[in-house]
């Protein structure tokens, strides 16, 4: 494992980690847990290992600390809404470069959460680009804008799920396709859209993952093409300033 990659697996870990120490810990306390798996997300923060590393890596680009935010001032304008906080916002000298959403999400229940954030990842995009447009973020030449997400790799997250078609019929590559390939077709057509500059999708197990242990089902959608792709619009800003 090379050093890119340890740094990957330890905001894995991280993930992981949090999930679990928040679930122990809500137990605890009140001695009853939230319905399925909310007390691992209520308290947050289980994704910030990402969020830190994206921010490290906007650094190594040449940008400023001081004007890269992943845990405060997160808020920006929308079109269809008053503001949108996001889990990471780069703005050097007045100008918008980089925004990144990151996401995760583990068993039971694939289902609804798949729908939820299918919605989500649409509408964000959507009213992003509509205040990019109408110059809510003036005067920003056009930012970069990321969306990662992590699932847990189960036999739930594989398995095909049916569609239901009463009237007419899906998309063909949605016939029989996990909710990990439902996944991997949303990141991928959000990019052929230019929805999104780039989109990772990771897969990991609960038990391995508190190891670091990850992969990726399609290169496109890799951490590294992720990274590259950040990189080379942060560098080529900070060239400019230069």
């Amino acid at each position: 494992m090379d050093e890119f990659d340890k740094r990957v697996a330890q905001a894995v870990r991280h993930f992981w980690r949090i999930r679990t120490n928040q679930s122990d810990k809500q137990g605890s306390v009140s001695g009853i847990k939230d319905a399925g798996l909310r007390s691992a997300v209520t308290g947050g923060k289980h994704l910030d290992g990402f969020r830190l590393l994206c921010r490290d890596l906007l650094i190594e680009a040449g940008l400023p600390d001081a004007q890269i935010y992943w845990n405060n001032r997160l808020e920006l304008p929308g079109y269809f809404r008053p503001e949108k906080n996001w889990d990471l916002v780069a703005v050097v000298e007045g100008q918008l470069l980089a925004v990144l959403e990151c996401k995760g999400q583990v068993g039971p229940s694939f289902g609804n959460n798949f729908n939820n954030r299918t919605e989500e990842a649409l509408g964000n995009a959507t009213d992003f680009w509509a205040a990019y447009r109408e110059g809510a973020f003036a005067p920003s030449q056009r930012p970069w804008l990321g969306f990662l997400f992590l699932i847990e790799e189960c036999p739930r997250s594989i398995a095909p799920v049916k569609t239901k078609q009463p009237h007419f019929k899906v998309f063909p590559e949605f016939e029989g396709a996990s909710y990990v390939k439902r996944y991997d077709i949303l990141l991928t057509k959000l990019l052929r859209e230019r929805l999104y500059d780039s989109g990772c999708l990771l897969l990991s197990t609960a038990k391995e993952g508190r190891r670091g242990s990850y992969h990726c089902p399609n290169d496109e959608l890799s951490f590294r093409t992720f990274e590259a792709s950040l990189m080379s619009h942060a560098m080529a800003f900070a060239k400019l300033r230069k």
